[in-house]
């Protein structure tokens, strides 16, 4: 009997938290399917996964479409149009929707979606109208961002207290399959839904220049150059992405290639969105003994030939998003890589980590 009274106070307490909606839908295509997703979460809703509720309905022009048991409080609510019947929000390399899309509040975002942007508050067992237009995210051509960017790193050789820093144009792209941040690139070839292959490019920074310090003297400066290959990216359960790249020195200024593996994760507070993450990094012999070794010829009593060999480093770091308006948001990276043994027991390294970052303020048409 105690056990009848319990369950039919949970059934109740459900029934009195859920509210009714009714949404009006504007800027659909004649016919297909439209899929509603409820969202009370900031982190489920900046990734767009995991909705406390999901419907879907045919599209039909002028009809109010209702949504019951909705959970009360403040939620936020994303309609889009599955173009191709997949089940899933389509999405390019980097995550952006693909598909027609609406957000409460007319909310359009042109990079992770704040929660607080697009709630509503609705109360237990009330009822809630709503009008939501659908719009495509990337526009027709996609987005194009204008601003001013930084990179850098710290110096981790010998007698030097340089930090690398390269001012740059922050220009960034979001197409359907391009896409162009700072000094990456990528070019999706295929998959849309919770995996993705692309060809990506990005630039590599030089590390030194030989007047940098004493110990470098004489090693000539190591410039930067351009890396190519491919990328895939994989949406894993709870809202984790994980990212395989490899890439190789297309201009053979270097020769060689790198390898990446990342773990990241976004954590919505307000506006600003976090993405913590760890990586791997491997580096063929070229380029490790490029940035770090000493060649025979270049060798000298107090500085002795060094062959580093092959490397693989860890890195640490933590990425963030800040949308300031619907078109203005700064982007701001920092990480520290972590040295191996081969790398920092070579005569002109002292410290065994490497900090880098990134920071760009861009406005997005």
């Amino acid at each position: 009997m105690r056990l009848m009274f319990c369950l039919l106070l949970v059934v109740w307490a459900s029934f009195t938290q859920a509210a009714d909606l009714s949404l009006r839908v504007q800027g659909t295509p004649a016919s297909g399917t439209l899929v509603f997703q409820i969202y009370d979460s900031p982190n489920a809703f900046g990734d767009f996964r995991d909705p406390v509720k999901e419907m879907r309905a045919p599209i039909q022009t002028g009809e109010i479409y209702q949504i019951d048991g909705v959970p009360a409080g403040n939620i936020a609510v994303l309609v889009y149009v599955d173009e191709n019947e997949n089940n899933l929000l389509d999405k390019n390399f980097i995550g952006i929707p693909k598909e027609p899309l609406g957000i409460s509040n007319n909310y359009r975002p042109k990079g992770p979606p704040a929660f607080d942007r697009a709630k509503f508050f609705i109360g237990e067992g009330e009822s809630a109208s709503i009008d939501i237009e659908v719009y495509k995210v990337l526009g027709e051509r996609g987005r194009l961002g204008i601003g001013a960017g930084v990179i850098g790193r710290s110096s981790p050789y010998v007698g030097s207290d340089t930090t690398v820093l390269q001012p740059i144009p922050a220009i960034t792209y979001n197409g359907e399959r391009l896409q162009w941040l700072g000094p990456n690139v990528q070019y999706g070839l295929t998959g849309s839904g919770k995996w993705r292959l692309a060809a990506s490019a990005s630039y590599r920074i030089g590390v030194y220049e030989e007047s940098d310090s004493a110990a470098l003297a004489g090693l000539g400066d190591r410039d930067g150059t351009v890396m190519a290959g491919l990328g895939f990216r994989y949406e894993m359960p709870g809202g984790v992405n994980f990212l395989l790249r490899y890439e190789h020195d297309v201009l053979d200024k270097i020769g060689g290639g790198a390898a990446t593996a990342r773990v990241s994760k976004g954590f919505q507070a307000g506006w600003l969105r976090i993405s913590p993450q760890l990586q791997l990094n491997w580096l063929s012999d070229d380029l490790t003994n490029y940035d770090f070794g000493v060649s025979p010829d270049a060798a000298t009593p107090t500085r002795p030939a060094y062959n580093t060999g092959s490397s693989i480093s860890y890195e640490a770091g933590i990425s963030s998003f800040i949308e300031l308006t619907e078109d203005w948001r700064i982007i701001l990276s920092l990480s520290a890589e972590f040295l191996p043994d081969e790398v920092s027991n070579s005569p002109i390294v002292a410290d065994d980590q490497i900090m880098k970052g990134f920071a760009a303020i861009t406005y997005v048409f």
